[in-house]
Parts: C-alpha cells; structure tokens; sequence
C-alpha cells in the first residue's frame, strides 16, 4: 500500500495535470469559434463560386475543359487533412484507418496512388506504414489563410491537368458537433458532378458571359478545385478544435475522478494511521499500569 506521502504527492500532481487539461479545453474553445466563423463566412463564396460553374456547364453543353473529363484511371491522388499535434482524441486516427481501408479495396499497390498530406500528424502516421507522398504541408496556422496552401492546390490541380493523375480525392473530418466528426471523402477531380446534378442545372442562374463561357470556366474551374480545398481546411481545423476540447475536457473529468479515489484512499490512510497509533498508545499506558 502506498504511504501517506506518496498519495499525497499524487494527487497534487494529478491537480497540475488537471490544471493544464482545463486551459488547453479553453484554448481550444476559443479556437473552435473562430474556426467555425471562418469555415461559415467562406462558404458563401464555395456556393457561389459552384453555382457560376455550374451554370456555365449546364447552359453550355458543348463545355470541355480536362478538369471535366473522365479517363482511365491509372492513378489517384488523395489529398488528407490531419493535425499538426496530437491531443485531439480519435482526430487523426480515425481518419487513417478510414484510409487505409479504402486503399485496400481500391489498390492493389502503391504505383497506383499517393497523397498530399497537410499536417505533421498525418505525415508521420503515412510514413511509418510506407505510404507514398507526393508533396507535404506542416506548420500551419491556427486559422489558415488561402496563401498558406496555395502551392499545394496548385500542385494537384496542375498534376490533374497535366494527366500526372487521373483522379483526386479530398479527405478530411466533417464538423457536426464538438462531440462528434465525420470522416468524408470528396471527389474533387473530375468535376463529374457539375454536370450530372439535374437539380442544379434547373435551379441555376441565368447569366450573360463576356468574353465567353469558354474563356471563363478556363479561369473558373481552377479556382473551383482549389476553394474546394480550402474549404474542406476550414472544415478541418473546426473539427480538430471541436475533437480537442472534448479531449481534454474529459482528460480534465478523468483527473476529477482520479483526484476524488486519491483523496479517499488518503483519508481511510490517515484514518488507519491514526487508529494505529491510539491503539498503541492505549496499548503502552495498560503495559505501565
């Protein structure tokens, strides 16, 4: 059994690990809401930026643009979203064991895909299982701007057209709740949805293009992929905050529960060292008489 001492330098250690797991809840609280008013405020532009596009491809069926193409696939590119530190709960594993799943079904071997992996997290996790990289981003900020992770969207969207790949794949943690986030994968290239979505083409707008459509969806199609991208970043980042608090808000939860079995082992410790010691004086004065 341990001794009043090492009990006692338990709990006051396990209060400083509280301490910390609290603040770090808060940070990440804090963070969660600017994360979130930033993924909310850029997806007017998403929306509007698709319904342009949109109405461009369903206006014009003569559209044709390699970003609009399907090929053989020989292949495929995936571009993943994890963190840059841990502490985040089920965060970044979740979302590798996703991946790997579905590499399995899809690949027969590494020739046959590789992945841009933003986060220094998932760059570690991909490169222990021998996952083959083709770029890398680290280090990015807290609330990202579009400059942070231009190169990369760049790199994969020129790779697509360039036919380097032939398909390209988004996967990042969807924000439902601080509680809960859900690994999605999104076809990002080609951009077969645009025209295969009749409900679109009915509900587009009507718009008059100069110089041209063609000339437009050109300039268009590129930024599309890439605000895609960005986006699902925004995304990321709310649920890596989200997944951290409630991290460390149960972290701090387990320290409670943990302090409260400490202190009662203390006192029945004290309790039996103190009962000792009335016994024994009890026990030396009947010895004296």
């Amino acid at each position: 059994m341990a001794s009043l001492r090492e009990i006692k330098t338990r709990i006051a250690s396990t209060k400083k690990m509280k301490q910390i797991t609290k603040a770090m809840e808060m940070v990440a609280a804090s963070k969660l809401n600017r994360a979130q008013a930033n993924s909310q405020a850029y997806e007017p532009y998403t929306q509007k930026i698709r319904e342009v596009v949109t109405g461009i491809a369903a206006s014009n069926s003569d559209a044709s643009h390699p970003m609009l193409e399907e090929r053989p696939v020989k292949k495929t590119a995936y571009i993943m979203i994890f963190s840059d530190s841990g502490l985040a709960g089920g965060y970044n594993a979740n979302l590798l064991r996703n991946f790997m799943e579905t590499v399995k079904q899809r690949h027969k071997s590494t020739d046959e895909y590789a992945v841009i992996v933003l986060g220094r997290v998932g760059r570690d996790l991909l490169k222990k299982r021998e996952i083959p990289i083709l770029d890398e981003i680290t280090g990015l900020p807290d609330q990202p701007s579009f400059q942070d992770i231009k190169n990369v969207t760049r790199l994969a969207v020129n790779m697509f057209a360039d036919e380097e790949l032939d398909q390209l794949y988004l996967w990042y943690n969807h924000f439902i709740s601080p509680l809960q986030q859900n690994v999605t994968e999104t076809k990002l290239l080609p951009l077969t949805d645009l025209t295969d979505s009749q409900e679109e083409k009915a509900a587009s707008t009507s718009y008059e293009y100069e110089p041209s459509e063609e000339a437009i969806l050109e300039q268009l199609l590129p930024q599309y992929a890439e605000s895609l991208i960005y986006g699902a970043l925004l995304d990321a980042k709310t649920s890596e905050f989200g997944a951290r608090m409630t991290a460390m808000s149960a972290a701090s939860d387990n320290a409670g529960d943990i302090i409260d079995e400490l202190t009662l082992s203390y006192n029945r410790a004290r309790q039996a060292a103190i009962t000792q010691e009335i016994s024994e004086i009890v026990a030396g004065s009947a010895a004296l008489e």
